[in-house]
């Protein structure tokens, strides 16, 4: 899939955002372990934000170079702060703040966000693929959140992954701070494919190009009501699912092609 991007590739270190017709793929590149230092999360927010604000983007795509998709937090930065007059407490707090920022940046994204995970990724860098709308791994992919083992518990960490495997199957990652395997990572619900590594970007470049199709103005409207109804009781998702139905009924993009489906055409999205 690189093919696609690169007569638009445009470095910015420690990221480089490739660009292509309807795609943003955005690759951390300060290998080896793309450290999620507070450069490295301002840099992935600003290339969410400019990809948010691209009226013809409709996918990104988070990749890394090197063999580490993310080690997660920089703990060489945050501890170079210890020595600091409140023994970096005001540093750690921003560092975590930014971390939580990074994440609901994500999940508030106007377009789907495909986690592309070639390597480890641990701690924060699995709350990272975690917080991805869909994510799709290599066979040597491998996930954990060990904080537990240097005495770290990956609190916010589990948030992403609270919301998307089951208790039994996040507290054992928490817990136990043990690196399981892509396919394990499938079964628990942390990713939705495992596929040989050298077809990863074609399968990542497929789901793109296939999401990248669809009504924009639809997706952005589902993709908004999955995780608001998400928090929600059964009876009040099922109300507000119900007034976002009524709303995209309404969409000239609806009309356009359910008028599509019924003439038996392909349908011309506008986007409104």
């Amino acid at each position: 899939m690189a093919d696609i991007f690169e007569l638009n590739d445009t470095r910015t270190h420690p990221v480089d955002v490739q660009r292509a017709p309807g795609l943003t793929r955005i690759v951390l590149s300060s290998p080896p372990a793309n450290a999620l230092s507070m450069a490295m999360m301002e840099a992935i927010l600003s290339a969410l934000r400019d990809a948010a604000a691209d009226k013809t983007n409709r996918v990104v795509i988070i990749a890394a170079e090197g063999k580490l998709f993310s080690a997660g937090h920089d703990l060489k930065e945050l501890t170079a702060r210890r020595g600091d007059a409140d023994r970096g407490r005001a540093f750690f707090a921003a560092t975590m703040r930014k971390c939580s920022e990074l994440m609901q940046a994500i999940v508030r994204h106007p377009t789907p966000v495909i986690a592309e995970g070639a390597g480890l990724a641990t701690a924060a860098g699995c709350q990272l693929v975690a917080s991805c709308d869909l994510a799709i791994a290599s066979e040597e992919a491998h996930f954990c959140t060990p904080g537990v083992n240097i005495g770290l518990f990956c609190s916010t960490p589990m948030v992403a992954l609270s919301r998307n495997l089951s208790r039994k199957h996040a507290m054992e990652m928490l817990l136990t701070g043990e690196t399981i395997d892509a396919r394990t990572a499938r079964e628990f619900g942390l990713i939705n494919r495992v596929v040989p590594p050298e077809y990863l970007g074609t399968i990542v470049g497929k789901y793109a190009t296939t999401i990248a199709s669809k009504s924009p103005v639809t997706v952005k409207i589902g993709k908004e009501a999955f995780y608001r109804q998400a928090e929600m009781g059964l009876a009040d998702a099922y109300d507000y699912a119900a007034s976002v139905m009524t709303e995209n009924m309404l969409a000239r993009d609806a009309e356009e092609g359910i008028g599509a489906f019924l003439e038996k055409r392909k349908p011309e999205w506008k986007g409104e």
